[in-house]
């Protein structure tokens, strides 16, 4: 079926391909406000709430886009049978909280075909069961009440999520400061200004720890402004 015979509303494009195996190992070791920091501190999803219980669980995968009416989830099901192992389930429900679009039945698919986590603008339910960690979950809300399963819905389309904007194929990263979207074609370049930013971080860090900090890094700031210190 060609694009111009889907049913308005639907669309189900094929899978698509992001960074190599060895960033997207590289970028786990790098916290999600490194990364920010480094696209200019203006980038990431926002009002979005872990629900995996662990904090210390982070999410590292390429972005697999969904697009749902909001309250249905019959386009997740079917993205549940696309994904590869450590693809994160990135779904547009426009914010609605009415209805959870996931919720503990999804996420036992999402373990057994290896999901690396969801990024959900929508809401989730059966708490208990996504606290047990193992697959990332982050959501807008949630609620006890079931989705339906009608559609219509978009696969592996660009997407808004919690006001981020997600390509199909983005690395995502998620950790207990939230959820960011990474260029397929951005991720080679940004990896060695973030470790770079890491080993910054390190140095102040000891330096404000000893006591050593240069007062001048915040004095000239002031001066500049006309403040005399």
């Amino acid at each position: 079926m060609t694009h111009s015979q889907w049913p308005a509303g639907y669309r189900i494009n094929p899978r698509v391909e992001g960074p190599a195996e060895d960033l997207v190992t590289a970028f786990r070791d790098i916290p999600v406000a490194v990364a920010g920091d480094c696209m200019g501190r203006c980038v990431g999803a926002r009002g979005l709430r872990a629900y995996h219980g662990d904090p210390s669980l982070k999410l590292c995968g390429p972005a697999f886009t969904v697009r749902v009416r909001p309250g249905d989830n019959l386009m997740i099901h079917k993205a549940l049978m696309m994904v590869k192992p450590g693809d994160v389930l990135v779904i547009d429900g426009g914010g609605d909280l009415s209805q959870a679009v996931i919720g503990g039945l999804v996420r036992t698919t999402a373990l057994r075909v290896g999901l690396g986590g969801m990024v959900i603008d929508g809401a989730v339910r059966d708490l208990e069961e996504l606290a047990e960690g193992i697959v990332p979950i982050f959501a807008a809300g949630h609620t006890h009440r079931g989705p339906s399963k009608e559609g219509p819905g978009e696969i592996n389309v660009p997407v808004a999520c919690a006001g981020l904007a997600v390509l199909p194929g983005d690395l995502m990263l998620g950790d207990a400061d939230g959820v960011i979207a990474i260029r397929a074609d951005d991720a080679a370049a940004l990896l060695p200004l973030t470790q770079a930013h890491l080993k910054r971080e390190a140095a102040i860090r000891k330096s404000n720890e000893e006591g050593t900090a240069d007062p001048e890094r915040f004095d000239a700031l002031l001066r500049a402004k006309g403040l005399p210190v």
